[in-house]
Formats: C-alpha cells, sequence, structure tokens
C-alpha cells in the first residue's frame, strides 16, 4: 500500500470494536470502583518513534520487544531493536522524550542481528526486556548481557553490566525486579534449555552482580523444551513466577513455576492448552497467563489451515492462584500473544494478541478432499492482531480492539507483531507499538499506539 495514512482511515481499523465488545462492567463503590463506568477504550494517538542513525531494518521501526511503565515517574519504556535504543515516552502526556543507548564505555546494543550459526530470529537481538525502577532502569541485551542505566542524568548513563552466562550467544530476555531484596531475575529463552539467572543490584548506585543460575531442564525438575518467557514478581509471595510453553514432549502441556530468591524452584502449576508466554500479577492474589499458541477444539495445535484441520479455533488465556496453581478461570476468545499487563488504575488486565484467530486464512473454506492440501492458502493481509481488555476482579473479556501486524519483506525488514503491552495506571492510557505501516496516522517510520477513554469519560488525560 502507498497511500498517506489519515485519521479517517483509523474508524475502519476501530469500527470492529463495537462488534467485539463483549460488555463492560458498572462500576462499584469505593477505591475497588477502578472507573468500569467509562466504557470501552479506542485510539487517542499516535506517537512517531524517530529513526536513529543505527538503525538496521529499512529506516523504519519493525523489531522490537517488551515495553514497561514506571508508576512513579510515568515514564514509558520501550525495547527497540531496530534503532538499537530504549524508546522513552512521558506517559502523562503521550510525548515521546529520547531514545536511551549504551554509554560510558559500554558497547552499543546488538539490533535486530541473527546468530551465528543460524538461530530464532531474535535469538540474538536487543535490547529486548526492559524494567524501570526509578532511579534506574534494567535492560536486557544480547549475547547474555543486563545493563543498568542512572536515570537522573541527561543523557541516561550506563552504569553497570553483566553477562548472565560465560559464553552464552543468545539473548538475555524478559526479566522482573524484586525491589526489596535488589534482586533481578533475567531469563535466557533461547538458549537450550533456557536458564534464568539471579542478580543483585546495589540499590545506592546500581550496580550488578550475578549471584546464580537456575536451569530449567529435566535434571533441574522443569523440563522446558520450547523456552521461557514472562517472569513476574509478587510482594506478597515473595517469589518470583515465570511462564514456561512446553513441559515435556506435549505441546498442550506447559506450566508456571515458583521460584525462590535464593533460586530454588518450589513448584510447577501446570497451564494446559495454552502455551505459557506473558505473565501479569492481578488484584486478587492470582496470576494471567496469557499463551502463546492457539490450540483447537480437538485438543491439537491450531493450524488456520481449513484443508487439513477441520476444528475450529479455541483461543484462551488463563488466570491461576499464585500461592496455589489452581486455574481460577479460563477466559475463551483472546488470541495468542505475548506480554500481558495489570493496569491498577482502571482495573484491567491487558494483552497483546498478535496472534489472534481472525487471519483471512481461518474462514476460507477447505478444498475437498479435506486432509489433502500440503499448505494453508497464503496469508497477504495485515491485520489479525488485537489488543484485549480483561476485566481482572470479575474475570471477564470486555473487549477486543484491533491493533496490526506487518509482514516481513524478505531482505530488506523482519515482521513488525503487536506484541507488547503497558499501561500507566495514573491516567488509564494503553501503549502499543506498531511497525511502520501507512494504516496507522504518523506511523509510516513506526510509532506507539496510545489507547484509552476520552478525558470527557473521566480519565485524565494530562
Amino acid at each position: 500500500m502507498t497511500r498517506k495514512c489519515t485519521l479517517a482511515l483509523i474508524p475502519l481499523l476501530l469500527i470492529t470494536v463495537s462488534l467485539l465488545l463483549f460488555g463492560t462492567t458498572p462500576g462499584r463503590a469505593g477505591d475497588r470502583d477502578y472507573g468500569r463506568a467509562r466504557g470501552p477504550i479506542s485510539l487517542l494517538k499516535t506517537i512517531p518513534v524517530p529513526v536513529s542513525s543505527a538503525n538496521t531494518t529499512a529506516g523504519a521501526l519493525y523489531s522490537f520487544d517488551i515495553s514497561f511503565v514506571d508508576p512513579a515517574t510515568q515514564r514509558y519504556y520501550l525495547a527497540d531493536r531496530s534503532n538499537k535504543a530504549v524508546d522513552v515516552v512521558n506517559a502523562a502526556t503521550a510525548t515521546f522524550i529520547t531514545q536511551i543507548v549504551p554509554n560510558n564505555g559500554h558497547a552499543p546494543f546488538a539490533g535486530f542481528v541473527p546468530c551465528v550459526p543460524a538461530a530464532g530470529a531474535n535469538d540474538c537481538a536487543g535490547p529486548n526486556g526492559v524494567v524501570g525502577a526509578f532511579p534506574f532502569l534494567f535492560v536486557t541485551d544480547a549475547p547474555s548481557r543486563v545493563l543498568t542505566f542512572d536515570l537522573r542524568t541527561s543523557p541516561a548513563t550506563t552504569v553497570s553490566e553483566v553477562f548472565t552466562r560465560a559464553g552464552e550467544k543468545t539473548r538475555a530476555d524478559e526479566l522482573a525486579y524484586d525491589p526489596k531484596d535488589g534482586l533481578l531475575l533475567v531469563i535466557n529463552n533461547a538458549s537450550d534449555p533456557p536458564f534464568g539467572t539471579l542478580i543483585k543490584v546495589n540499590k545506592a548506585n546500581g550496580a550488578l552482580t550475578v549471584v546464580t543460575n537456575i536451569d530449567f531442564d529435566a535434571a533441574h525438575g522443569v523440563d522446558a523444551t520450547n523456552g521461557a518467557e514472562q517472569p513476574v514478581w509478587d510482594p506478597a509471595t515473595g517469589k518470583f513466577y515465570l511462564s514456561i510453553p512446553q513441559i515435556g514432549s506435549t505441546p498442550s502441556h506447559g506450566g508456571v513455576v515458583r521460584i525462590s530468591t535464593t533460586g530454588v524452584i518450589e513448584a510447577i502449576y501446570p497451564v494446559e492448552l495454552c502455551s505459557p508466554a506473558g505473565l501479569a500479577l492481578g488484584p486478587r492474589q492470582d496470576l494471567l497467563v496469557g499463551c502463546n499458541v492457539v490450540f483447537d477444539t480437538a485438543g491439537g495445535v491450531w493450524t488456520g489451515n481449513a484443508d487439513r484441520n477441520p476444528n475450529s479455533a479455541a483461543p484462551r488465556y488463563v488466570i491461576i492462584d499464585a500461592k496455589t496453581g489452581a486455574v481460577g478461570k479460563i477466559l475463551p476468545g483472546v488470541g495468542a500473544g505475548d506480554e500481558v499487563w495489570f493496569n491498577k488504575g482502571d482495573g484491567n488486565y491487558y494483552t497483546a494478541s498478535s496472534g489472534s484467530p481472525f487471519a483471512p486464512n481461518a474462514i476460507t473454506p477447505a478444498r475437498p478432499p479435506v486432509g489433502t492440501a500440503s499448505s494453508a492458502p497464503v496469508l497477504t493481509a495485515q491485520g489479525a492482531a488485537v489488543l484485549g481488555v480483561i476485566d481482572a476482579e470479575k474475570q471477564k473479556l470486555l473487549q477486543l480492539v484491533p491493533t496490526l501486524n506487518v509482514p516481513a519483506v524478505p531482505g530488506q525488514h523482519p515482521a513488525g507483531t503487536a506484541h507488547s503491552v503497558a499501561a500507566n495506571a495514573a491516567n488509564n492510557h494503553v501503549f502499543v507499538p506498531l511497525a511502520a505501516n501507512n494504516a496507522y496516522p504518523d506511523c509510516l517510520k513506526g510509532c506507539i499506539a496510545v489507547y484509552g477513554r476520552p478525558s470527557s469519560e473521566g480519565d485524565d488525560d494530562d
């Protein structure tokens, strides 16, 4: 597509909001109200992402990963591989501030680069994970690198870096922070087997010290055969929790692992038909598990190929009890994705579901005889991605808001999927980075879409 993007296009993208809206919940009295009576969210604006001189993906934003909002400062951070930087946005005003890069004698971020020998597309890329805990920002990178930035200086100063394991070529990926003990849990998801690393943070100066590695393999009690994903810290239990997409040889069998601050694997909570990826701590001492695979109604992996698989998609997310691992709720209707976020401001979970089952080939009629075609119809359309909105108290899916996936162009740039989400509890704005496209305004080089409720409905749009 070559037409210019205009605001007139956005109603076309968002028209399905009303069709996909599952209903909102009336507010409750007191501090548990969360403002749910304010109605559905919609696109408020987009924030263009500047292209740096270090960009390696066709001069635009295509490769990015985890995002984070620090509630103490209302700053939004995005791990931007395309521009080899961390993008910083004022989450109160939805304005771009700067790009943070390693300095003070520390090497640049890896950017979007392949492994040698070749492995997964992002296995040796960076930056990847970001966690803000003012005055410090912790960022993961490749190879197996974790850095601290001091945010009190301008530009932010790199004050420390460590490697999670000597000689490991793959990236350090997602991470969680225990502020009480000054402890990071950092995950190397692309290593075989995957492993975690506990890293001590000097809370006075941000210096990092590796404490111990935690291997996720059969010998150590967790046979993680398809990586390890999003960790979270629960201050109530004093434990870390980690999503494991697959345990053992059965694709439908995954789980959430409970880990102590000394690196002991204390429990495995089974989660079936999900392939756990995203993980967020909710208001009821529970965990929303974001599923990364859509399974079908027969319990197999849904392929979207009507010629070979006549079973329907059965997308779902799962809520479990953080203390016991008991499944509290299965939420149908939300497609596969990566990062999930709990927003204390409105009491909702938000899901970056970039692998929704609404792709064009999902509704292509089968060509008889069923089971004979070797491949699915070619998926040429953009889209097939949603931002899920879930009432965390009532554990109910409220809304599916269209976002956007951008397909790869071989030899030019990788695919850019809408798999990252974070929210600002102070004004209930939700941030979803989008790859370069001409469907959203001010997004020809990539942007961060801002969703929320109009100020007339009660949100504080500073």
